[in-house]
């Protein structure tokens, strides 16, 4: 009995010394140090860029004329088809010349008489001429042999402008293209009644090739563009082109060039008009047309280009990039951008040349954080 109660206090004080030196034991219960994240960086460098804006425009045809009657009639015929290409000085319409026909012949008869008068006078004038030297014939009678022959000779000449007017009125009963293009629909049919000088037009002829492209840029905009060719930050580019979308969504395959600015500001929107000129070979543009164009507005020496997924806007809406100092820590940093050059922002201040910036891997840190920069999987087109 006894023999076994010292074996079982043996045990006991056995177990505790165990649990006690278990207990003295070192801890491995510190938390594992946090791996580093990879990140993908872009190194800053500058390159030249072409800066685009991308501008609302609206087509309108290059040559525009609005087909009126010149004389008063009934119209005959109609020569043309509608939506047709015409010639300039194609016959359009007919008027009724038989009014100006007559007029024309009693014109000439009018020239035919006034040319008679005026041999007439003519002859008479001579012979009193030379009876004044002989002194035979009085002053008066001189005088009046001179106005008779000088009334002749104004009603010849008012004859003759008689018969011109009438031959032009007759000839405006045939009413001829002003100008080549394609006309539209005709607004009178045959049998007609049309008046010289009304306000509605018989048909419109609009050239379309090549055609104009007008462009609404804000006063702002274009100053802010002068301003920095003036500074040197951006270079004028003389053969500057033109690109437009279409409402689809195509490119057109045609570039344009600019022709002229405004030279006035539209008080009612604040914006300049820019015309630019683009060939339309098919006829794809329509006058009316509704496009976005993209301007080449200069060429940017030295930019700064960062693809978009870089940069990230705060609650205020200023513009913000991760970057990667000297000692593998994410740094937060404010910076300012401009436009959006493709698929990059062209930043103005806030990043240096030889920088790495995040574009990969931005939402997996944040400022302070240790992290190991790789170069960036995207495609970029920064000059190194």
């Amino acid at each position: 009995m006894l023999r076994n109660k010292c074996l079982k206090a043996a045990s006991i004080l056995g177990f505790g010394t165990l649990a006690l030196l278990a207990a003295c034991g070192p801890k491995n219960n510190a938390p594992a140090p946090a791996a580093v994240v990879e990140v993908g960086v872009v190194k800053i460098a500058t390159t030249s860029a072409s800066i685009n804006s991308e501008l609302p425009g609206r087509t309108t045809a290059f040559r525009k004329a609005e087909v009126r009657p010149q004389v008063s009639g009934v119209i005959q015929k109609r020569l043309f088809t509608e939506g047709a290409e015409v010639k300039a000085g194609a016959q359009l319409y007919q008027i009724d010349p038989a009014t100006y026909e007559a007029a024309l012949t009693s014109s000439q008869a009018e020239l035919a008489r006034a040319q008679a008068n005026f041999a007439a006078a003519k002859s008479r004038n001579a012979r009193i001429q030379n009876l004044s030297s002989a002194k035979v014939i009085s002053e008066q009678d001189v005088d009046d042999s001179t106005a008779a022959f000088a009334q002749a000779q104004a009603n010849l000449d008012i004859a003759k402008a008689s018969v011109e007017a009438a031959r032009i009125n007759l000839k405006y009963t045939k009413v001829l293209a002003p100008i080549s293009g394609s006309i539209g629909k005709s607004s009178v049919t045959e049998g007609a009644l049309v008046s010289a000088g009304q306000t509605e037009v018989l048909a419109t002829i609009q050239q379309l090739d090549p055609i104009y492209v007008d462009v609404s840029q804000s006063v702002d905009e274009l100053l802010n563009l002068r301003r920095q060719m003036m500074s040197g930050k951006l270079a004028a580019d003389k053969t500057a082109k033109v690109l437009i979308t279409l409402n689809d969504g195509t490119t057109y395959k045609h570039e344009g060039t600019l022709q002229f600015s405004e030279v006035g500001v539209s008080e009612s929107t604040g914006t300049v008009v820019l015309r630019a000129l683009f060939p339309n070979p098919d006829k794809v543009l329509l006058p009316g047309m509704f496009v976005r164009t993209q301007l080449q507005e200069g060429t940017r020496a030295n930019a700064i280009l960062v693809p978009q997924q870089g940069i990230t806007r705060d609650r205020t809406g200023n513009a913000t990039a991760l970057v990667v100092n000297k000692e593998n820590k994410v740094e937060l940093r404010s910076i300012k951008t401009s436009r959006a050059v493709g698929d990059k922002w062209l930043v103005e201040e806030g990043l240096a040349v030889g920088e790495e910036v995040i574009v990969e891997g931005v939402q997996k840190v944040k400022p302070g954080a240790s992290v190991k920069a790789v170069p960036a999987k995207i495609a970029t087109k920064t000059a190194e």
